[in-house]
């Protein structure tokens, strides 16, 4: 383990890192984005940077040779689905042919030729010189159904070399399956998914992300419907196919980009449309546009569009933005170039039904996506192992851009990214945000990057740098990046020595902090303490002191202060004090708790709880830090405790521990249930965003621990709701609902369930969907479960979700664990093939895990997703020998405070 013997290191460290920073303000994301831009620009085929060798047989890797480098696609589809049922109609058909010619510069003399393909019948394959039309004869092909997924084709004569061009047209046929990826069917409308290796489902192709190329799209659908893509419609035609009508709709050529990027979809949707420079598309439902739902994420979009084009000192690289709702997607959207592809709740947004969360998280994703346009898209990762340069970016970027529209956000990305962050990377089982590229080859492990760790570690130490350089010098550096010569070596290498430690290493450090010495010390953060790595991370601390609130970077020796190191959380690492320190910090909270900033308010409690967890922490200093909450109503303090008290009921809320803790937080959420009851009971909620988050809060907790006039509340409204009237306000419908059913009978779970089969907004589908999960009536809750195996009663993309919102659920949580161990081979037959996350369910399904008979079956059920099932057990591992430690301590306290 590293650790820092002294004052004079952290302060050698701290100084280091401030000089690293000042020198890396303006050139941080450019050189992060500069080296991807100068190895694999986006305005030409990337320079092979694998060693040269003539292919004689299959490549020695799951990776394709680099003997050919594709330039261009001429791709025609022709779906046979019958998207709008005709008089005539017979028979639905699920399938599509089509035809594929993509033109590559062959680098190296070769008889074989190997691209992707996957699920599809390669019924004709021709080579041909691309300047000459000649034909080269070709001896044999044939996809080979493993991992590599290589359609093989092998010549009878050689192919020249140096950089001559060649077309490679193949003819196939696929099925439209209802899988949620590659191109797929649900009900009546036809979509793709090609994110991270479903392009080859599709056509054959060169499948991987930096082999981009430019591709021109032609879709033959049938009448009454309407196909898009990721290229501006370029006319479509009447044209007739074997005695039957179809339409051609040909699209103008893509730029330069990844396979993953394409998109297409067939449909009877509707569209609405805003000119801005850009013209903005929201294709969805037709009852849905005509109603109203697309009008704020157009609006939004624009705004957007407009505030990147500022940051970024770059416009738009496209003519037109297509954004679709689509009713079944595993993912919350997919950022394809020029057509992003959104869940319904995403994108359209009803005002008269949704929440302002729903209204955020319109302007939230679409920011996220748009982000992807530049980073992603323009500018591309050579190889899934640096998937974090797009995901966490983007994610990062979506708290800037949202402010466009007037959301301010930027101080809960310490809850949603930070906090979720810390839970993962504490684990053994983690993994660096970077990974070399030869880790990451099989689909499986490449799915299993689309983590927390790719996306919430990622904007969290994005976030760190640009505190540490200040956000103007962060957005400077970005605007001016592409005037940023890579060629300074000596600034690229300090950025890169300054980067290193938090994007090559594992996990992240925790800083103690000894106030009557000014010791300063490392270590790697583990809940379950194996053997860590001894690589000290370059950290900055900044702190403020009792009486003098200036941040400082100089000295950390007190005496008769509090000293409260990292603030805001900026750094991605936790602190941990000598238990003096501790005790001043809590009774600073109890008697002014404005002194200590709002952010640190909840990290002080988030890192208690967790440094106790990892045995470094008297578990009672944490669950005293919660006890001035009765006196605080900001949402941040609030989230941050009630999610470690979260899983302190999760690990006891089957024991006699449970009791305690119930009259605790009983007596805890009082005050702030009456500070917002007045807003409840009027049907409205208060001005400030967080305070509405707070009051969902008080909502859920007082009701769910027993606190009389809150269910009394929840009954009355959600009566009214069964009788006609439902006067509840949409912020607090989910809450109030899952209150109401969790208190009441079978006959309100099946009111519940007949509202959402007849609701048509998916924002309030979404809240009758998670309610109806809350009851304790275990058959209710073993049926609910069988529904999600039947989609006509839960959508394939909602099943993940429900499984967990069931194992959220006392009740639920053993029936759920059943169910996914039963039905794991269907769950990964119909979803394993998407960027659904397996690990999402199994960490779900398994978090009240805290005995070592969990652990034992678990253990049994090695046929789960790998890195996912090796993470919840060392997570159950944890839990156990913590429990064991902890339970009467914790008993005795809660005991204590009644």
């Amino acid at each position: 383990m590293a650790k820092g013997t002294g004052m004079s290191k952290a302060l050698a460290v701290g100084v280091g890192v401030l000089t690293v920073s000042s020198v890396c303000g303006l050139v941080m994301m450019a050189v992060m984005y500069k080296i991807q831009i100068d190895k694999f620009p986006p305005v030409s085929p990337p320079t092979p940077t694998k060693p040269p060798v003539i292919p004689t047989g299959l490549p020695p890797t799951l990776r394709l040779p680099d003997n050919l480098i594709p330039e261009s696609y001429k791709v025609l589809i022709q779906p046979y689905l019958y998207a709008v049922i005709p008089n005539n109609y017979t028979n639905q058909s699920f399938a599509f042919t089509g035809e594929s010619t993509v033109r590559v510069k062959c680098m190296i003399v070769s008889k074989s030729i190997f691209l992707h393909a996957q699920d599809l019948n390669v019924t004709t394959v021709e080579v041909r010189k691309s300047d000459s039309d000649e034909k080269l004869p070709v001896s044999g092909y044939k996809i080979h159904h493993n991992e590599t997924n290589f359609l093989e084709i092998q010549l009878k004569d050689a192919m020249s070399g140096n950089e001559t061009y060649y077309d490679i047209i193949t003819k196939f046929e696929g099925e439209l399956f209802d899988c949620l990826d590659g191109f797929y069917v649900s009900g009546l409308f036809a979509t793709s998914l090609l994110q991270p290796t479903n392009a080859r489902k599709v056509f054959p192709c060169f499948d991987e992300p930096a082999l981009k190329a430019v591709f021109q799209i032609t879709i033959i659908h049938r009448p009454h419907t309407v196909a898009l893509s990721n290229g501006i419609g370029a006319g479509s035609t009447p044209t007739e196919i074997d005695g039957e009508e179809w339409i051609m709709t040909t699209f103008k050529e893509t730029p330069i980009m990844s396979t993953y990027s394409l998109a297409f979809t067939v449909s009877d949707f509707k569209s609405k449309t805003r000119h801005s420079g850009t013209k903005i598309n929201i294709h969805a439902r037709g009852d849905a546009i005509y109603a109203g739902h697309a009008d704020y994420a157009l609006e939004v979009t624009e705004k957007i569009l407009i505030r990147y084009q500022d940051i970024f000192g770059l416009k738009y690289p496209l003519t037109k933005i297509d954004q679709i709702a689509l009713p079944d997607i595993s993912v919350g959207a997919m950022e394809n170039w020029g057509f992003i592809s959104y869940q319904e709740s995403g994108l359209l947004y009803d005002k008269y039904t949704a929440s302002t969360f729903d209204q955020e998280r319109v302007a939230t994703l679409i920011a996220r996506e748009l982000a992807h346009q530049w980073f992603g898209n323009l500018v591309t990762m050579h190889w899934w192992n640096d998937l974090w340069l797009n995901e966490g970016f983007a994610t990062y970027m979506s708290y800037i851009g949202v402010q466009a529209d007037g959301w301010d956000l930027r101080d809960l990305i310490v809850l949603r990214e930070t906090q979720t962050a810390f839970q993962v990377d504490s684990l053994n089982s983690s993994h660096p945000l970077s990974l070399q590229e030869n880790d990451i080859q099989t689909f499986s492990e490449i799915t299993e990057l689309f983590d927390d760790i790719t996306y919430s570690k990622g904007a969290a130490v994005l976030r760190m740098l640009a505190t540490f350089m200040t956000e103007d010098a962060f957005m400077k550096g970005i605007k001016i990046m592409t005037n940023i010569s890579h060629n300074d070596q000596e600034t690229k290498e300090d950025v890169e020595g300054f980067m290193s430690t938090w994007i090559e290493q594992v996990g992240y450090p925790v800083i103690t902090i000894i106030t009557q010495t000014g010791e300063t010390s490392q270590e790697h953060f583990l809940l379950k303490q194996t053997q860590g790595h001894d690589i000290a991370w370059q950290v900055h601390i900044r702190y403020i002191k009792d009486r003098d609130l200036t941040e400082k970077n100089d000295m950390l020796k007190v005496k008769d202060e509090w000293v409260l190191a990292n603030v805001n959380c900026a750094g991605f690492f936790r602190v941990n004090y000598d238990e003096e320190n501790w005790n001043k910090l809590r009774m600073q909270l109890e008697r002014n708790h404005h002194v200590i900033p709002i952010i640190n308010r909840g990290q002080l409690i988030d890192d208690a709880f967790n440094i106790a967890r990892a045995h470094r922490l008297n578990v009672t200093i944490a669950l005293s830090l919660t006890k001035y909450l009765v006196n605080d109503t900001e949402y941040i303090p609030w989230e941050s405790a009630l999610k470690n008290l979260d899983h302190l009921i999760l690990m006891f809320d089957r024991s006699e521990v449970y009791g305690p803790i119930t009259k605790y937080l009983r007596n805890l959420i009082t005050g702030l249930y009456d500070h917002f009851e007045e807003y409840t009971i009027n049907g409205t909620v208060p001005e400030k965003h967080t305070d509405q988050y707070n009051q969902v809060n008080a909502i859920s907790v007082a009701c769910s621990n027993g606190l009389t006039k809150c269910i009394t509340m929840a009954r009355s409204l959600f009566k009214d709701y069964k009788n006609g009237t439902n006067d509840i306000h949409p912020n607090l419908r989910k809450a109030i609902y899952c209150s109401a059913i969790a208190s009441g009978d079978e006959y309100d779970w099946e009111f519940a369930w007949i509202e959402y089969q007849r609701a048509t907004v998916a924002a309030e589908k979404d809240k009758l969907r998670y309610a109806l999960s809350c009851t304790k009536e275990i058959w209710l809750l073993n049926r609910y479960l069988q529904y999600t195996l039947d989609p006509s009663k839960i959508r394939k993309m909602d099943m993940f979700s429900t499984i967990n919102y069931i194992a959220k659920n006392v009740a639920g949580q053993p029936l759920a664990w059943d169910f996914v161990r039963e039905h794991w081979s269907y769950i990964t037959q119909e979803y394993g093939a998407g960027v659904v996350s397996l690990g999402s369910l199994l960490d779900a399904v398994t978090k009240r895990f805290s005995t070592d008979l969990q652990r034992e079956q678990e253990e049994k059920n090695q046929g789960l997703a790998a890195r996912a099932l090796e993470q919840v057990i060392e997570r159950t591992e944890a839990n156990i020998k913590w429990v064991k430690e902890n339970k009467q301590i914790v008993k005795d306290w809660f005991i204590g405070e009644l």
